[in-house]
């Protein structure tokens, strides 16, 4: 399969998955592809954090690692990546842009290659999942994740292919980052490994997780319900 094979599967799923006839998923893509709308789910994070953790050297060495995981995952895409491949978003693309559903005259900057939105968001979600260990808790992460990803090709902004390098990227990023967490975290933590249905492996307790999914499940309520009473 040559390059340009690869390119025209690229666009044949973007026109499948582009955008539709309902002014509903328009409004639920534009609200759930925004970082604002999951600023509770961040916040809720760190609590998770906190509340789990016995020192705060322990919190500040996992805050800095998923600092050091979201610059990793976005450098590379925004900084380095998207500028030397150019590879125009189809918002942009000269011969598809007057093709694409475009919503709320969304169309960002003008290179979409990788997506810092899947490589960002999987990056977290998979850090995350490494330090919890939970299957619940797993599930909500990744599901974030690929919602963001599903708004980025709906809302036209990405090309599928994008998002698949974006995942793969995130997924590095993720593992690069847990593993200097592991490293640092033997100086400053014993190990231990709890044994309870009420803690996870690693220590994370279940009453806390879903407070995780709780406000999770209560994002996407808000998101819905915009959709349906806020107009484009």
């Amino acid at each position: 399969m040559d390059l340009q094979t690869l390119i025209d599967l690229d666009r044949m799923m973007l026109s499948k998955l582009n955008g539709s006839s309902s002014l509903f998923l328009d409004q639920l893509c534009v609200t759930l592809t925004s970082p604002f709308t999951w600023i509770p789910l961040y916040l809720v994070l760190l609590y998770l954090v906190i509340r789990n953790n016995e020192s705060i050297s322990r919190v500040m060495l996992i805050v800095c690692c998923t600092i050091f995981c979201i610059l990793l995952s976005d450098i590379v895409a925004d900084v380095i990546v998207k500028p030397m491949v150019g590879r125009w978003r189809p918002t942009h693309d000269p011969l598809i842009k007057d093709t694409i559903d475009v919503v709320n005259n969304i169309r960002e900057t003008k290179y979409g290659f990788f997506s810092a939105h899947a490589s960002n968001t999987f990056s977290i979600a998979l850090f995350f999942c490494l330090l919890v260990k939970n299957r619940m808790f797993t599930l909500i992460m990744v599901s974030w994740s690929l919602i963001n990803c599903y708004t980025r090709v709906y809302l036209g902004v990405h090309y599928p292919f994008d998002i698949l390098v974006g995942l793969c990227w995130g997924a590095i990023a993720g593992s690069v980052s847990y593993l200097l967490f592991h490293f640092f975290d033997k100086h400053v933590s014993s190990d231990v490994h709890y044994i309870s249905t009420q803690y996870t492996s690693t220590g994370y307790s279940l009453r806390d997780i879903y407070v995780v999914v709780l406000v999770f499940s209560l994002i996407l309520a808000y998101a819905t319900i915009r959709a349906v009473v806020t107009p484009l």
